[in-house]
């Protein structure tokens, strides 16, 4: 089955705790910390692969998730890091949060790109050893790994684009130029899936995609266009097929092309050559007339006549496509690629602000936050240390300014973690 789009959620590992533990040996008296840390959580990865061409193994399978990373354990030892999730996508995937934006576009085999990054491990007890403290009873909790619901989105990345009416011998010509061998029969909507193809011309090659056909309002959602035309957002090349047996061949032509204009990306300013298909048993003025016809609403396109059933004109017409594709290729390509936000902060990300509200004094701020993410509320050391923090960095100053009562609660807003004051 060929499915193009779905949505999944996506979950990286948590990391792996510290470990608050102090030696214990045979005429050892006091022996000092030694809590190991806690390993990094799996990092969820997408990996492009040419082997793949649907993204139909994640219809059902909604959830993706990173092993988390061992614990720290005693003697220092560091907890296992967990091994990061590779998920195998078809190359022309776009992933997407929920708010539209683009984390990750796969456009080439064997890319890799971090769509969600694991937490990082937290500190043992050993860690926190000095001079002026040497039995710290202190020990992080590892992070959280971020969690995203995300959209995989194929789009495929062909040269050449076929568009056009239903039956208007798209999938025929595909299959009389190239290895593909779609379904063909002589009724509307004979292809349901977008069908790829390689053809040889020259000295290279195309790739040359059949686009299941349009109808009036597909970019609307009516007929199964809306569906497709994903596909040929990244076609350098349109090839525009009209059957030169339509009894209104210029108002097709229109109805395609304003279809092509009201998608989410205007598609109607793509380079394009008009093909008049099916010109077989036709004479010469017949033909004529229609390229005629068709040039005054096609404007400076290219028009030129073809029969995809007996092979009238095809040598001529991927010529042109191939001397025109090699112009276009030509043009610097623009690749948008975003970088995804992790949960790793930058050193300046240390501000904060405190906001009293009905239910207490509310603590933002990404830093204090991470800080408030890794402590165990259940260690009176971890709290203690949390609190030192606060101090040291001028939020206990603020929170009693603002008269803060013993008994109060304290709301760290973004991570839903409370502390008494």
């Amino acid at each position: 089955m060929f499915v193009d789009k779905v949505s999944v959620k996506i979950r990286a590992g948590k990391g792996g705790d510290g470990k608050l533990s102090f030696r214990h040996e045979k005429y050892v008296a006091k022996g000092g910390p030694d809590g190991g840390d806690g390993g990094d959580g799996g990092n969820v990865v997408a990996l492009a692969s040419n082997n793949q061409d649907t993204l139909a193994n994640f219809r059902y399978k909604k959830e993706l998730a990173a092993e988390p990373g061992k614990n720290g354990e005693k003697r220092k030892k560091h907890g296992k890091n967990a091994k990061d999730l590779i998920v195998k996508l078809p190359v022309g995937t776009v992933i997407s949060n929920e708010k539209g934006k683009i984390l990750a576009d796969l456009t080439e085999d064997g890319q890799r790109e971090v769509v969600a990054e694991g937490g990082k491990g937290g500190f043992g007890n050993a860690h926190f050893a000095s001079s002026t403290r040497q039995a710290p009873r202190v020990a992080e909790k590892g992070e959280p790994g971020e969690e995203l619901l995300v959209e995989f989105e194929l789009k495929m990345l062909a040269d050449v684009g076929l568009v056009g009416l239903p039956n208007a011998g798209k999938s025929t010509l595909l299959s009389r130029i190239s290895n593909a061998h779609p379904e063909i029969a002589n009724y509307p909507f004979t292809t349901l899936t977008p069908n790829l193809g390689v053809v040889d011309v020259a000295d290279s090659s195309m790739l040359v995609a059949d686009i299941p056909g349009l109808i009036e309002g597909a970019s609307r959602g009516k007929g199964l266009g809306d569906e497709f035309l994903r596909h040929i957002e990244r076609t350098k090349l349109l090839l525009h097929l009209i059957d030169a047996y339509d009894a209104d061949p210029v108002g097709s032509y229109k109805t395609i092309q304003r279809e092509l204009a009201d998608y989410t990306v205007n598609l109607s300013r793509r380079p394009q050559i008009v093909v008049i298909n099916k010109v077989e048993g036709l004479d010469g003025e017949i033909i004529g007339d229609l390229i005629k016809s068709l040039k005054k609403a096609a404007g400076r396109k290219a028009i030129m006549a073809i029969s995809a059933q007996s092979g009238q004109g095809i040598p001529e017409l991927l010529n042109e496509a191939y001397k025109m594709l090699k112009v276009l290729r030509a043009k610097p390509a623009r690749r948008a690629r975003e970088t995804v936000p992790v949960i790793r902060l930058e050193k300046e990300d240390d501000s904060w602000k405190v906001v009293k509200s009905k239910d207490g004094f509310k603590v933002r701020g990404k830093k204090i936050e991470r800080f408030a993410l890794r402590t165990d509320f259940e260690s009176e050391g971890g709290v203690q240390r949390l609190r030192d923090i606060m101090r040291k960095t001028g939020i206990m100053h603020e929170l009693e300014r603002r008269k803060i009562e013993t008994g109060d609660t304290i709301i760290f807003d973004n991570i839903d973690r409370k502390l008494t004051y």
